[in-house]
C-alpha cells in the first residue's frame, strides 16, 4: 500500500511539471551531468543537476532516490545505490524566481546480461545433405532492443539477429539457424553469442555471453576419390581401399582370384594375381565401390625358379 501511495505521488508530481513546462522545456536552465546513464540492474548511479540562475527550489523526482526540493543550493545529486526500477524516469526540476517551473528528464537504461545462453542439443543424427535447425536460447536479458544474437561456425560469423521490441524488463529469446551440413562439416563447432550494445555510455567492450560449443557429428556414406585404379604388379604392391565415412565403414572384396573372404581395407600382394579386384565400403548411410585392375608386366620369379637358378650357377662354377 505504501509503495502504491508513493507511486501516485510521483505521477502527480510528473503531471504538475508537465503542466508548467509546455513549449518552454528547451529553455529550462538546468544541466545534467551525465546527460544519459546506462546502469547494470541493481547497480549504483549518481547524476548531478545544476543551475546558474537564482531560483526558489531545485530537486529530483524519481521512483527511487528522489531528492527533496532545496532553495539553498545550485547543484543537487540523484543517487541510488541499488537501482532496481526498470521503468524509472527521474527528472530534475526547478522553480524559477519568475514563478515558472520546468524539468529536465534523465534518460536511464537499465541492463541485465543473460543468465545463460545455450544451444539446444540434437537427439537425432545429422545426415549429410539434410537440412536442420539449430536453436539458441537466451534467458533473462534486458533491454532486448540492445541485444544482438550471433551464430558462429568455428570462428566465422554466419548469422546475426537483432530485436525491435521496446520492453524494458528482462525477457527470454529464442533464435534459430538453418544448416545443411556436408562431410567437411563433421566435427565442426557451432556457438551462439548474446551481445548487449548499449552505446557509448555503456560498458566497453559491450558485454557478451557465449554458449558452450555444439560439436556437429555428421553421418555420411563412403565415397572414393576414383571409381577404378590400374596397378602393375612387377613390384610388391598393396591394394588400399581405406576411405573416410561416418560411421566407419566395413569392407568386402570381390574377385575371381580370391580364394577366401577378405574383410580388411587392405589387400597384400601375397593375395594378388592379374585380374580385377572390387572393394566395397559400406556403412549405415550407403556404400561405394572401387575396382582395382591388376596387370602383370612380366613374370615374377618363384621360389623354385630362384632355387634352380642358384643350383645351375653353383654347378657352372664347379665346372670352371
Amino acid at each position: 500500500m505504501l509503495q502504491h501511495f508513493f507511486g501516485l505521488v510521483y505521477l502527480l508530481a510528473v503531471s504538475q511539471i508537465v503542466l508548467f513546462t509546455g513549449t518552454h522545456a528547451a529553455e529550462c536552465p538546468l544541466q545534467l551531468n551525465p546527460q544519459r546513464v546506462v546502469v547494470r540492474y541493481n547497480g549504483s548511479v549518481a547524476v548531478n543537476c545544476s543551475t546558474s540562475v537564482q531560483h526558489d527550489g531545485i530537486g529530483w523526482e524519481a521512483s527511487e532516490g528522489a531528492v527533496p526540493m532545496s532553495s539553498s543550493v545550485n547543484l543537487i545529486t540523484w543517487r541510488v545505490s541499488n537501482l532496481t526500477e526498470w521503468d524509472t524516469e527521474p527528472f530534475c526540476f526547478i522553480n524559477t524566481k519568475g514563478g515558472g517551473q520546468c524539468a529536465s528528464y534523465l534518460p536511464v537504461t537499465i541492463y541485465k546480461t543473460p543468465d545463460s545462453v545455450l544451444i539446444v542439443n540434437h537427439t537425432e543424427p545429422i545426415k549429410e545433405g539434410n537440412q536442420y535447425e539449430l536453436q539458441c536460447d537466451v534467458l533473462n536479458v534486458a533491454p532486448v532492443q540492445n541485444l544482438t544474437v550471433k551464430w558462429y561456425k568455428g570462428e566465422t560469423l554466419v548469422d546475426q539477429t537483432t530485436f525491435t521490441d521496446t520492453i524494458k524488463t528482462p525477457v527470454n529469446e529464442t533464435v534459430t539457424l538453418m544448416i545443411r551440413p556436408d562431410r567437411s562439416d563433421d566435427g565442426v563447432q557451432y556457438r551462439c553469442e548474446a551481445e548487449l550494445d548499449l552505446g557509448e555510455e555503456g560498458p566497453q567492450p559491450p558485454p557478451k555471453v557465449t554458449s558452450d560449443p555444439l560439436s556437429v557429428k555428421v553421418y555420411y556414406k563412403p565415397k572414393h576419390s576414383s571409381s577404378n585404379e590400374t596397378i602393375n604388379i612387377s613390384n610388391e604392391v598393396t591394394l588400399n581401399c581405406t576411405v573416410k565415412a561416418n560411421p566407419p565403414p566395413t569392407y568386402t572384396w570381390d574377385s575371381e582370384q580370391l580364394k577366401e573372404k577378405i574383410t580388411s581395407s587392405v589387400l597384400p600382394s601375397s593375395k594378388l594375381s592379374p585380374g580385377n579386384y572390387t572393394c566395397i565400403a559400406t556403412n549405415s548411410q550407403g556404400s561405394d565401390r572401387k575396382v582395382f585392375i591388376i596387370k602383370s608386366t612380366g613374370s615374377r620369379p618363384t621360389f623354385w625358379t630362384v632355387l634352380i637358378f642358384f643350383q645351375l650357377l653353383v654347378a657352372l662354377m664347379i665346372v670352371i
